[in-house]
């Protein structure tokens, strides 16, 4: 499948028509913001807002976005050893994707017959991971469970504790997959509320963390104010942990709720990960503003990814990671 928009959903449960929105726009984010990393297209078409020359090639965030909602399209909840399974599979058919160092020493050991339950665990000397890799990848889920909030709480723990043990990737991933699923329920309520209730929202369900933290803070910096303010307040995902990425990420999306592109322009303003911020941006406001905000230029600019994972030759090693997640 295509990322063109899928005409015939008539065979598809609200809850996947839902995951498959919040992929849509969380995969055109990170492709997006990708390709700012580039000095020559950050200074030759950031300034202008001309956008970058296609093909807009997506990350690792997409292709872990795609394997949790396959996981959620085949069990209807987190099945968590068949969704490391799907992670490595998908790992070694497109190892390139600029996974970052923890992740594929474990999904290369999960590719061996280690336990990720182990693995994930003793990551960082025993810590386990805080990046902001099962934040990034989260969205779908909060679309997929918008309407049961305490089991998309557990789901979204599940979800994040595959690859990442530590509690504030988990509060990460909780944070996102909350304002996820606000922002769908407040567009198919009306969109009456205030958009700063997705902050307080988030800041109800996620765990005691500095995570929690950060958006509180968020919670209190008016969404009128700019995008710099809120980053040297929040962070912008430069340190790329869970408290440094999604505070800045939910006030971005709640400043620019109904506005898809200009929370993406929002998101790169501020650099830091680049693509991992416009990836959570983009899957929270694309359920508030629907597919239809989708500029089509933009779709043709990024490449076709498909639901189901590629067939693949599963190799023994993979170099060549990037620092974080």
């Amino acid at each position: 499948m295509s990322l063109e928009r899928e005409p015939d959903q008539s065979r598809l449960s609200p809850r996947v028509i839902a995951g498959r929105l919040a992929l849509q726009g969380l995969s055109l984010g990170d492709a997006f913001g990708q390709q700012f990393f580039s000095p020559a297209v950050w200074h030759s078409w950031f300034y202008s807002k001309q956008l970058p020359l296609p093909v807009w090639r997506y990350t690792d965030d997409t292709v872990m976005a795609l394997a949790l909602l396959e996981v959620l399209e085949e069990h209807e909840r987190v099945e968590q050893d068949r969704l490391a399974r799907v992670f490595a599979e998908r790992f070694f058919a497109e190892p390139d994707r600029g996974y970052g160092n923890a992740t594929v020493r474990l999904l290369n050991q999960v590719e061996r017959g280690g336990d990720w339950r182990v693995l994930s665990r003793a990551a960082f000397h025993g810590a386990g991971s805080f990046g902001n890799g099962a934040a990034m990848r989260v969205a779908p889920l909060g679309a997929f469970f918008a309407d049961e909030r305490d089991r998309l709480i557990d789901e979204a723990r599940l979800s994040a504790e595959v690859t990442h043990a530590h509690p504030e990737a988990i509060a990460g991933a909780i944070a996102v997959a909350t304002a996820a699923a606000w922002a769908l329920q407040w567009r198919l309520a009306g969109r009456t509320e205030p958009a700063s209730r997705l902050l307080a929202a988030a800041a109800e369900a996620t765990p005691e963390s500095a995570t929690r933290e950060g958006i509180l803070r968020a919670c209190e910096l008016p969404l009128d104010d700019s995008e710099h303010t809120a980053a040297d307040l929040l962070g912008n995902g430069l340190q790329v942990t869970a408290a440094d990425t999604v505070p800045f990420c939910l006030w971005c999306a709640a400043a620019h709720l109904d506005d898809y592109c200009e929370a993406l322009w929002a998101a790169v303003r501020v650099r830091g990960d680049i693509d991992t911020n416009c990836a959570i941006v983009g899957g929270i406001v694309v359920l508030a503003v629907g597919d239809r905000a989708l500029p089509e230029e933009w779709l043709r600019r990024r490449e076709s990814y498909p639901h189901r994972r590629p067939p693949s030759e599963f190799r023994t090693e993979v170099r060549g990671p990037r620092e974080g997640r």
